[in-house]
């Protein structure tokens, strides 16, 4: 069968440094791109911009996250801080006159620079005092986008986002701007996978996994550190920007809050430390689960067999969704991805791995 991993021999190393090396999961990422493709065409608009394009978008930021936290070990609270910096820039960079390429190129750069300049504060502290460092990042970008008129036009403006088109695709319709976010999201996936399989994605695991051991064999930690920063900082700086301009169409100080930062990390514990899969799992549970919750209990009160008042049904989603957390952990500490791998290896070794009486 073509699911099984038996059978399959590797001759060359090539082979087994490919990103799908099993024909099973190029076949599942082949069914997985083709359905996020046709998407418009098979799912109602409000189902499109509503669920999927912000799945897509938080996924790219909780991607450039996980480089951070799962694959160098480094926590990061203050990330929503950093998704602030892109989307302001591109705003503003727009706005001048720049074509958009350019400037969600330019969104992710600040966001690298500032990004590494606190990560270069923190490099010498870890645990909780790393917490507490970025989350003065947080704070502090949070106070200058509320009280500097310059950068957000001050505590109650809003910034809309000018109309502008990505490699002449316009962001003005919902399809346009669907296929720029899938487009952005691709990129930052593929650039993760190739960071994991890279001689600098192995110093990273280093570093997280033991530094000083690291140091010994000759890795410069305070280097790899720095460059987890400034990478993890561009990529959640372009996930601001895509933000911005393909979900919200404007910029707002409270887009950006403190519980974003929290909902970013939540999605990558959830999903599953330093995962690709876990990044798109651990999205969807985070974002997406309370919606359906919410949906599907006001679908339950409004047809009679459970009776509840209105104040009920409002939280009910949120005791459900955080006895679901609690279960997930209990269940699988290591995340969604971890029980979507181990039921993907039951599958491809089926029905060998079967115990032997």
């Amino acid at each position: 069968m073509f699911y099984r991993v038996t059978g399959t021999y590797h001759t060359r190393y090539e082979d087994t440094r490919q990103l799908w090396p099993l024909r099973a999961d190029r076949w599942l990422v082949i069914v997985i791109a083709a359905l996020a493709l046709a998407a418009p065409f098979y799912l109602p608009d409000l189902y499109l911009m509503s669920y999927m394009l912000p799945w897509l978008i938080w996924t790219m930021a909780a991607l450039a996250l996980t480089l951070l936290m799962g694959i160098a070990g480094q926590v990061h609270f203050g990330f929503a801080a950093v998704m602030a910096i892109g989307a302001y820039t591109c705003i503003h960079l727009t706005r001048a006159g720049v074509p958009f390429e350019l400037a969600v190129l330019g969104a992710g750069f600040m966001a690298a620079v500032i990004g590494a300049i606190f990560g270069t504060a923190a490099l010498r502290v870890k645990g909780l005092y790393l917490v507490v460092a970025t989350l003065a990042m947080q704070y502090l970008i949070g106070w200058i986008t509320v009280n500097v008129p310059a950068v957000s036009g001050g505590p109650q403006a809003t910034l809309l986002a000018p109309p502008v088109k990505f490699l002449f695709v316009s962001l003005q319709s919902s399809l346009g701007r669907y296929y720029v976010a899938l487009f952005w999201v691709i990129v930052v996936t593929l650039i993760i996978l190739n960071i994991k399989r890279s001689s600098f994605g192995r110093a990273l695991v280093a570093v997280r996994d033991k530094d000083y051991a690291a140091q010994v064999i000759g890795v410069d930690i305070f280097r790899y550190k720095l460059l987890a920063f400034w990478t993890s900082s561009f990529l959640g700086g372009i996930a601001g920007a895509i933000l911005a301009f393909c979900y919200y169409q404007a910029v707002t100080p409270e887009q950006f809050s403190f519980d974003v930062s929290i909902q970013l990390v939540a999605m990558v514990l959830v999903g599953g430390l330093g995962s690709v899969v876990g990044a798109y799992l651990g999205s969807a549970f985070v974002l997406l689960l309370p919606m359906v919750l919410t949906n599907l209990i006001a679908f339950i009160g409004s047809t009679g067999y459970l009776s509840m008042s209105m104040g009920l049904q409002s939280h009910i989603p949120h005791l459900v969704y955080g006895m679901l957390i609690i279960g997930f952990l209990l269940v699988e500490p290591l995340g969604l991805a971890k029980i979507y791998l181990n039921i993907r290896n039951y599958f491809l070794l089926w029905p060998f791995n079967r115990k032997q009486m």
